[in-house]
C-alpha cells in the first residue's frame, strides 16, 4: 500500500502522483505493441490516464504514440497534454465523420460518455451512450478497446452482500444506467460481429480530492449541509489505481467481449465515511433520509484477483480528501450523486 502522510500541496503535485505509472503499466504498454488511444480524454480520469500511459511509453523505452482525443475546451489543459508529449486531438465525436479523421490505433481506452444532466436531455445521452459507441467499435473494429461502463446498470444489492460480482443478472434504473447498458451492448456487438476484442470495464466510484464520493461527504460535513443517507453504502476507488486497472484491462480484450468489475474491496457505510471527517473536523454531521437495506455495490474480487489490490486505501484516501479541503483545494464541481436511488442525475 502507498503510505504518504501529508497531503497534496497543489494540483501539480496531485496529478504528478495520479499519472506515476506502476511496475504493471509497463508491463502492459510492453505486452500490447502499437499506438495507444484515449477517446473522451477531457473528463475527470481521461487526462491523468493518458499522462499515466505516456509517462509509462517513456520508462518502457518504446516509441509507442499515445493520442488524447476530446473537445478540449480548456486550452490549458491541452496544452499541458502536448507538453507531456501526448498527441492531442479536439474533436467533437459526435460530429458526422469525425471518427474517420482520427489515426489508427491497435489499443483503445474508450471513457466517453454522459451521466451529469442526463435527466434533462435524455436523447442527447442516448445518443452519446449508444450511438457514438456503436460507431466507434465499427470504426475502430481492428483495435483492442477498453470501454468504461459503470456499476449502475447492477440492481440494488443487500449491503450484507460484497455486492453484484460479474455473474449477476443486470437491473439498471432509471434512463442513465438503461443507456449505459445500452453502451455495452453496441461493445458487446461490436466483438461479436466484427471480431473486435473489446472488455466492458463496470467501475464504481473512482475518486481523488477534487472529486468523488468522498470530495461530496467531506464538503457537506465542512459546509454543515445535509447528507442523505439514502443509499447507505458504497465502493470507492483511488482514480490512480482505476486507471491503472483500465489500462491493465488491455489484457483481457475478447471477442465475445469481457466483463470486469473495478472498485475497493470493501463496503463503506456512508455515515461512517460522513461520521469520519465530523470526527477529525469536531463537527455534527446533518443527517436526512432512512437508510434502505441495499444499495448500488460491486464486488471487484475478480480484478482484484487478476491484477492485485488496489495501491491506495480509502483510509488514505480520506485523509487526503479531508486535507484537500481544509487548506481550500479546489473541486471540480461535480457530484457523482451517489445518493440517488431513482436513477436521475
Amino acid at each position: 500500500m502507498v503510505n504518504r502522510m501529508q497531503g497534496f500541496h497543489d494540483e501539480a503535485e496531485l496529478e504528478d502522483w495520479l499519472s506515476t505509472p506502476s511496475p504493471a503499466d509497463i508491463e502492459t504498454v510492453l505486452a500490447h505493441g502499437g499506438d495507444l488511444m484515449v477517446l473522451g480524454a477531457g473528463g475527470k480520469m481521461g487526462p491523468t490516464l493518458a499522462l499515466r500511459i505516456r509517462r509509462a511509453v517513456q520508462q518502457a523505452g518504446t516509441n509507442q504514440r499515445v493520442f488524447a482525443v476530446s473537445r478540449f475546451e480548456d486550452s490549458k489543459l491541452r496544452d499541458s497534454l502536448t507538453s507531456s508529449g501526448i498527441e492531442v486531438i479536439p474533436l467533437d465525436l459526435m460530429r458526422e465523420g469525425a471518427l474517420a479523421t482520427l489515426p489508427p490505433a491497435p489499443n483503445l481506452i474508450y471513457l466517453a460518455g454522459r451521466k451529469f444532466g442526463s435527466s434533462g436531455n435524455a436523447a442527447l445521452t442516448w445518443a452519446m451512450n449508444v450511438l457514438l459507441p456503436g460507431r466507434v467499435v465499427e470504426h475502430f473494429r481492428n483495435s483492442r478497446i477498453v470501454a468504461l461502463s459503470s456499476g449502475n446498470i447492477y440492481p440494488f444489492m443487500p449491503i450484507s452482500s460484497r455486492g453484484a460480482n460479474e455473474e449477476t443478472p443486470v437491473g439498471p434504473v432509471g434512463e442513465y444506467a438503461q443507456s449505459v447498458l445500452g453502451r455495452e451492448r453496441m461493445f458487446e456487438h461490436g466483438a461479436l460481429e466484427y471480431g473486435t476484442p473489446v472488455v466492458n470495464v463496470r467501475l464504481n466510484y473512482a475518486l481523488e480530492p477534487r472529486y468523488g464520493v468522498l470530495a461530496d461527504l467531506g464538503l457537506k460535513v465542512w459546509n454543515n449541509e445535509p447528507i442523505d443517507i439514502s443509499m447507505p453504502a458504497v465502493n470507492v476507488i483511488w482514480q490512480g489505481d482505476a486507471n491503472s486497472y483500465a489500462l491493465q484491462s488491455l489484457s483481457l480484450c475478447n471477442s465475445p467481449a469481457a466483463l470486469l468489475n473495478v472498485a475497493g474491496p470493501e463496503v463503506l457505510r456512508v455515515r461512517n465515511l460522513a461520521l469520519a471527517f465530523a470526527k477529525r473536523w469536531n463537527k455534527l454531521p446533518n443527517f436526512t433520509g432512512q437508510e434502505a437495506a441495499t444499495a448500488l455495490l460491486n464486488d471487484s474480487t475478480k480484478c482484484r484477483t487478476l491484477f492485485g489490490e488496489p495501491q491506495v486505501s480509502w483510509q488514505q484516501t480520506l485523509d487526503w480528501t479531508a486535507h484537500w479541503i481544509e487548506t481550500g483545494g479546489r473541486s471540480l464541481g461535480k457530484p457523482t450523486h451517489f445518493e440517488a436511488r431513482d436513477g436521475k442525475f
